[in-house]
Order: C-alpha cells, then sequence, then structure tokens
C-alpha cells in the first residue's frame, strides 16, 4: 500500500493545531491589553504586555474566594463521583442482578438530557425537601458537589464499565478461593487493576465540574459561587471589562491544560483499558 507524502500530514495537523489554539491564544492577547487598546485596531502579535488584569483578578478578594469554591467543589465532586461510579460498576459487571442493562441506559439518560431541564426540580430539592430548620442546600458546597452527581456520575459509570468489565472474574474467584473477603477483592484485586480507569475518569469528571456555568450561575448567590459565574458580574450597564474576563477565563484554562499534560498517557491508557476483550 503506498504512503501519503509525510510533508502533506505533518502541514495538516500544524494547520489543525493552529485553528484550535489560536482561540486560547488570542483570549491571552486579550487578557494582556489595557482597556483603551482593546478597541483599536487588533494586533495578533504583542508588542508590550499589560499584567494589570491579572493583578486585579488576584488581588480581588471575592474573585479568590470562588476560586477556592470551585477547587473544593470540582474536587469533591470528581472524588465522590469516581468512587460511587467505582462500586456501581462493580455491582452491574460482577452480580447477576435483572434488568442491569436497563439501570445502566437509565443512568446515561441523565447524562442525555440538558441540563436547563433541571434546573427547577434541583431548586425545589434544594430549598424545600432537603431543608432542616432554617438550613437548605442553595448556595452552599456541599449542596453543588451532589447537584453535579447528577450529570457527572452517570459518566464516571459510563467510562469505568467497561474498564471494570476487562478484568477477568477468575481474578476474584482465586482470592475467594484464598480466603479473601469481598471487600478485600474490591480494594486489593480489582481496584489497583482499575487505577488508569479511575485516574482518567476522576480528571474528566474534574474538567466538567470546574467549567460547568449553568447550575452554578442558577443555585448559587455568593456562599458557593464558582469561578466560571464571576465572569458574569464584570458586564454591566456601564460597559463590558474585556480584559478582567479574559484573565479570568485564563485562569479557569490553566488547570486543565497542567492536568492534561501531566496526565496525558494515562489518559489514553486509561481509555483504551478494556475496549478489546479475549
Amino acid at each position: 500500500m503506498k504512503k501519503g507524502n509525510p510533508w502533506l500530514y505533518m502541514l495538516f495537523w500544524v494547520f489543525g493545531s493552529f485553528l484550535t489554539l489560536f482561540p486560547i491564544y488570542w483570549l491571552f492577547v486579550i487578557s494582556v491589553k489595557p482597556a483603551v487598546e482593546l478597541f483599536s485596531t487588533p494586533e495578533i502579535l504583542l508588542k508590550e504586555v499589560y499584567w494589570q488584569n491579572y493583578i486585579d483578578v488576584l488581588n480581588d478578594r471575592t474573585l479568590r474566594g470562588y476560586m477556592v469554591n470551585s477547587l473544593i467543589i470540582s474536587t469533591g465532586n470528581a472524588v465522590l463521583c469516581t468512587t460511587l461510579g467505582f462500586f456501581a460498576c462493580y455491582a452491574l459487571s460482577r452480580f447477576n442482578m435483572s434488568g442491569k442493562e436497563s439501570i445502566f441506559f437509565w443512568t446515561i439518560t441523565n447524562r442525555m438530557a440538558p441540563p436547563a431541564v433541571f434546573l427547577l426540580p434541583l431548586f425545589l430539592l434544594m430549598t424545600q425537601v432537603y431543608r432542616i430548620g432554617d438550613f437548605s442546600l442553595l448556595d452552599t458546597r456541599i449542596g453543588m458537589i451532589l447537584v453535579y452527581c447528577t450529570f457527572n456520575l452517570p459518566f464516571a459509570i459510563w467510562t469505568l464499565r467497561p474498564t471494570v468489565d476487562g478484568i477477568p472474574k477468575e481474578l476474584d474467584e482465586a482470592a475467594y478461593v484464598d480466603g479473601a473477603s469481598p471487600w478485600k477483592v474490591i480494594t486489593e484485586v480489582v481496584f489497583p487493576l482499575c487505577r488508569p480507569g479511575l485516574a482518567v475518569t476522576l480528571i474528566l469528571t474534574w474538567v466538567f465540574a470546574w467549567n460547568e456555568y449553568l447550575l452554578a450561575a442558577t443555585l448559587t448567590n455568593f456562599n458557593a459561587r464558582t469561578l466560571t459565574t464571576g465572569l458574569s458580574e464584570y458586564v454591566t450597564t456601564t460597559g463590558t471589562e474585556w480584559g478582567i474576563m479574559a484573565a479570568i477565563s485564563m485562569f479557569t484554562l490553566i488547570p486543565a491544560l497542567i492536568i492534561f499534560s501531566l496526565v496525558q498517557k494515562h489518559i489514553v491508557t486509561g481509555l483504551t483499558f478494556g475496549a478489546v476483550k479475549g
């Protein structure tokens, strides 16, 4: 079979990478320009860097609180969804439950629905149903962690099930013969083999929770407000602070970029683990 020209492939990928990365670069350009220059003739190449926008963001106590909220909510939701998803996938994989395929499909339908559909039910649950005296889950970190499970937990189950199914059941049976308890089988046999898939699920659910906007903007006021929702505060009737918004957007991109760059190999391994069963 005749191979194509490698230079054409390289040119194609260079062009594709440029199209993908240019919006991020342009966002950075906007974030390091003063407000006066944003409405002048655009310049692709930077001549001077204006770091005041980033300084203003870091010096803003409210925005720092939003960053802390985003980190706590995203991390808590990722750990919770990955843990529950792992146990759910183990049950679906190892036990002959009637209708387990229907259960699996039902969990995925929650991910298919648009988030706006769940706004009113979630608001009523947080303010009326799960209310104890004056305490409610509305505008709380724990409330947002649980809310994000509505979409991230089905994704975690969908991602982890091929990983758990790819582990032979004979390993479980051999451990039982050696006298291991069910908990030891889960923690010492299945869990170590699922680490690549667990890492991928943890990372992706973390990114989804970190980037979420609609639910956070609707179900929080101040105490649990996240960094992504802080963008809307700079769109006012007197004008839009594009430089500050761009700087905040760069801060929302940096954690995800760092995480993906550090664990890129593990992501590929985790996504392909269990894809082929012999």
